[in-house]
């Protein structure tokens, strides 16, 4: 059986013997794939933060502005800026993403340099990033079924927050911190790609088929 760089660390050998329970590091591919998905979710972010506050000046001066993003009916992050769904918690959904994605980053960077963390700091990221993904699975669901249109820096980060959860999960079952089976846990190490593929194109095939008429070009 095969090892994945992103499965392999400094405490490999101590993780044969049994669970983790002091603080663990992570690969240098681990450490360099929380920065990248942190990045392209933050970059989603502050794009889709910048446009909301160029509509939200438009309109206070009785004008109207349209995100470079908005593409035609569907593909109309203008829509989905404007949305009840666009500020769930009082604010806009970005700001909390410039937030959580550039805490991501800092860790990676940190795992990057040598750090090893604690066992509650995983399950802290295990559970961040489970709140992440379900939020984000929340607005796919709106955006597609409720509100009607695509965004695409929407996308880019939902796309980087999957890979973000599914790795920061494997990471987790890895170390032992969230408990499995041996068999179940050397198939989630031997295929770790296989959730993430499948689930971002289950996601793809969502969006093809709920606008399969549009795509295609029938009435």
């Amino acid at each position: 059986m095969t090892t994945s760089a992103l499965d392999r660390s400094d405490t490999d050998d101590v993780e044969r013997d049994g669970p983790a329970t002091g603080a663990v590091g992570g690969s240098r591919a681990f450490g360099l794939l929380l920065v990248v998905t942190g990045a392209l979710g933050l970059l989603a972010a502050w794009v889709i933060t910048i446009d909301k506050n160029k509509i939200l000046e438009a309109k206070a001066v009785g004008q109207s502005f349209t995100p470079g993003c908005s593409l035609n009916p569907i593909v109309s992050c203008g829509n989905i800026m404007e949305s009840d769904q666009a500020h769930v918690f009082g604010f806009p959904n970005p700001m909390l993403g410039l937030v959580c994605y550039g805490a991501i980053i800092a860790i990676g960077l940190a795992l990057l340099s040598g750090a090893r963390l604690p066992r509650w700091y995983w399950m802290g990221m295990q559970a961040g990033t489970l709140f992440g993904v379900g939020f984000c699975t929340w607005l796919q669901y709106q955006s597609l079924y409720v509100i009607g249109s695509l965004c695409l820096w929407c996308c880019l980060a939902w796309v980087a927050t999957i890979v973000m959860f599914c790795y920061v999960t494997v990471q987790n079952i890895r170390h032992r911190f969230i408990p499995l089976p041996n068999a179940v846990r050397s198939a989630v190490l031997e295929f770790h790609w296989v959730v993430p593929v499948l689930w971002i194109g289950a996601i793809g095939l969502a969006i093809l088929t709920n606008w399969w008429s549009f795509w295609t070009g029938q009435s």
